[in-house]
């Protein structure tokens, strides 16, 4: 993993280096605040809630645009759907209010937003039809598959810069590697790499639309290229080895009982009798829950609640409840397998539920399930899961289940 670090380092100075031929169509440098412009431009989004209805209808006539299969569709580079953009936090100060937390530092919450928009328009450059000014697919946040901090602290008084492009290809679908840098003393230094995978969709969003195929042009790109496709195979035998399917494998089962054992009380010996070890929670007592409205303020291009929205308050919810759970201020580190399994629509009730459930010496792993309610029908539905790794400034206790689930 060192490796494709590196190598994932490297590619945005040599993507950059080839960018001067303007493939893009778009200036080299945006800002965030363009960012979601020109994603309105391109899919021609309503800026009025009231006229949204109009809008989408709209759209359906772009149906004849659609690409019947792939091979009609020209392929793409990465080059192609090469962006930079910055967030001026150091050079502009107005916006810096929008992205403080209480400690000073940056909102990591906010450039979760950032980053999922800046996927989703990296998407529409790569699948981009020079004649077209407005696109027929509807793209959207299908997982976030990956991101990894090396830094603890973003600070709220240094420009950001924001990189990526297209890494990976399948019919309908698209990952997309991102990495983020900030301004020191008049070098931009690496602070995150995320990856996401993105959708593509029919105009009404409906059913899923062919992209572009995307062709490496160096053994580096094809290094990258063989990493997508190796994340795509993890990606598939992880979810064919949930436990809702198959049975836990042999380690498993020993860790399982071995937990269990270590909550036995000696004196009763009893399946019922339950004792917590020292310096140890119960995972049940670790959940904090919160509630949101879905407001119109909070849609993106498609009508829908932004997908950044959410991410944002699931981390919010999950630092929360490793705050409250160690006891002192968490840092993140990583965020893992968010799934978006199913849209959430304005009006909704979105309901939140966060809990600790591993630990390890200072490492926290909270997950955050989503759902939500629809006060019509009185039916719950799942829309995401999160996991967010916090690092604690002291070692915590130890979280132990109290049932098989």
């Amino acid at each position: 993993s060192a490796c494709r670090l590196c190598i994932m380092r490297k590619l945005p100075s040599v993507l950059a280096r080839t960018l001067t031929s303007g493939t893009t169509g778009y200036p080299v440098l945006l800002d965030m605040f363009e960012v979601r412009n020109k994603l309105r431009d391109i899919v021609g989004a309503s800026a009025n809630w009231s006229d949204h209805v109009q809008a989408m209808q709209e759209r359906k006539a772009l149906h004849t645009l659609l690409a019947k299969r792939q091979e009609d569709l020209p392929p793409r580079r990465m080059k192609d759907s090469y962006l930079e953009v910055i967030l001026p936090l150091g050079s502009q100060p107005e916006i810096r209010e929008k992205y403080l937390n209480v400690h000073n530092s940056v909102r990591f919450g906010r450039i979760l937003e950032d980053l999922d928009s800046l996927g989703v328009l990296i998407c529409y450059t790569h699948t981009k039809q020079e004649m077209q000014p407005k696109s027929p697919l509807s793209i959207v946040t299908a997982l976030v598959d990956k991101i990894n901090l090396c830094k603890k602290i973003i600070y709220p008084d240094c420009d950001i810069k924001f990189t990526g492009n297209v890494s990976w290809v399948g019919k309908t679908s698209m990952e997309v590697t991102m990495h983020m840098l900030q301004l020191h003393d008049g070098d931009y230094s690496p602070v995150l790499d995320a990856t996401f995978v993105m959708v593509a969709r029919d105009p009404e969003n409906k059913r899923p639309a062919f992209v572009n195929p995307l062709v490496p042009d160096s053994p580096e790109e094809e290094e990258i290229f063989k990493q997508g496709e190796l994340n795509k195979l993890r990606r598939i035998d992880f979810s064919t080895a949930s436990l809702l399917k198959m049975a836990p494998t042999a380690e498993e089962r020993n860790i399982v009982h071995d937990i269990f054992l270590n909550t036995l009380d000696t004196k009763t010996v009893s399946f019922r009798s339950r004792k917590l070890p020292p310096n140890s929670v119960w995972m049940e007592d670790t959940k904090l829950n919160g509630l949101q409205i879905c407001h119109p303020q909070e849609r993106n291009i498609f009508n829908r609640i932004f997908g950044g929205f959410l991410m944002r308050k699931a981390f919010e919810l999950g630092w929360a409840t490793a705050c409250s759970y160690g006891g002192s201020r968490p840092f993140i580190v990583s965020v893992d397998d968010i799934m978006f399994q199913k849209p959430v629509e304005i009006g909704s009730l979105l309901l939140l539920s966060a809990q600790v459930c591993y630990t390890e010496e200072n490492y926290i792993q909270v997950r955050v399930h989503s759902e939500v309610y629809d006060a019509n029908t009185r039916e719950h539905h799942t829309t995401n899961i999160f996991h967010f790794t916090f690092i604690s400034e002291k070692e915590v206790p130890r979280v132990v289940p109290n049932t098989y689930g």
